[in-house]
């Protein structure tokens, strides 16, 4: 794995997204306020969006590039892709929704081997007594658990995760944020991850991208955005950076210890939205 690029330029009601962005195996946040272009980015990413013109590339397959007419389907792009409110399918049982991405295109496999995969997959991420429930029945915590299964069970090159963690409260937020941080260092490929919430940032050891009126306005650690602010939202996001919630133990950015003293606010805040 090489790292992944993506330049995209679509528009969507209002919004005029131009970006460009890129990294290696290490998370990328993508924060920035209501309407900035996060969710239609993935969207792109993932191909549930067509967009204008494109070129996107993980590792070394191109899935997208309009200069050599290349769009391979959704289903064929090996990215695992978790969207706001997990979008789990109520009918069925949780072992079918893990199983679901292994049912269409390329990845299909038959049943048996789907539901093998699925159960070894819910086993490993401590939830393989879920399989027989419906997820009607299942907390915040779990449905994130078995979206993140969902997702996993393709094999992906690249995870996308859309507020993973925005609809669960505080105190499930902080167990499933430690939970989501130690699966993706185990994932160890890349991942982008669209968040409010500082405390996200700094437990995933992610770098940033931040997001305005369609356009990247600022790069880089939480550091260097709270040393050197480019916009209003930029200097509120880092200044949640605050008096009361520690950081991982094992937490750096950029190769620059935190420590298990730095502080990043409590979770009542979640940043500018």
């Amino acid at each position: 794995m090489s790292g992944w690029q993506a330049a995209i330029r679509v528009t969507v009601g209002t919004l005029n997204l131009d970006v460009d962005l890129n990294g290696e195996a290490a998370p990328i946040a993508l924060v920035g306020p209501n309407g900035s272009g996060k969710t239609t980015l993935l969207r792109v990413i993932a191909g549930a969006l067509a967009p204008e013109a494109a070129e996107i590339r993980v590792g070394d397959s191109m899935l997208v590039s309009a200069q050599r007419g290349i769009d391979r389907p959704m289903e064929d792009r090996r990215i695992g892709y978790v969207p706001q409110g997990y979008r789990l399918f109520p009918h069925l049982s949780v072992l079918d929704n893990v199983a679901f991405g292994l049912s269409t295109g390329r990845r299909k496999r038959p049943r048996r081997e789907r539901h093998q995969r699925a159960h070894a997959l819910l086993a490993e991420l401590g939830c393989g007594s879920l399989a027989g429930r419906r997820v009607t029945e299942l907390s915040g915590g779990e449905q994130q658990r078995v979206a993140l299964a969902r997702a996993l069970v393709v094999d992906p090159e690249l995870l996308l995760l859309d507020e993973p963690l925005a609809a669960l409260d505080a105190t499930t937020r902080r167990t499933v944020r430690t939970f989501l941080a130690d699966r993706l260092r185990e994932f160890g490929r890349p991942s982008i991850i669209v968040t409010h919430d500082v405390r996200d940032v700094a437990a995933l050891n992610a770098r940033v991208y931040v997001l305005e009126g369609g356009q990247v306005v600022q790069s880089g650690t939480v550091v260097d955005l709270r040393a050197r602010p480019a916009t209003d939202f930029v200097a509120e996001f880092a200044a949640a950076v605050g008096p009361s919630v520690a950081v991982p133990d094992h937490a750096t950015i950029d190769g620059q210890f935190l420590g298990a003293n730095t502080d990043f606010g409590s979770d009542s805040f979640s940043g500018p939205t």
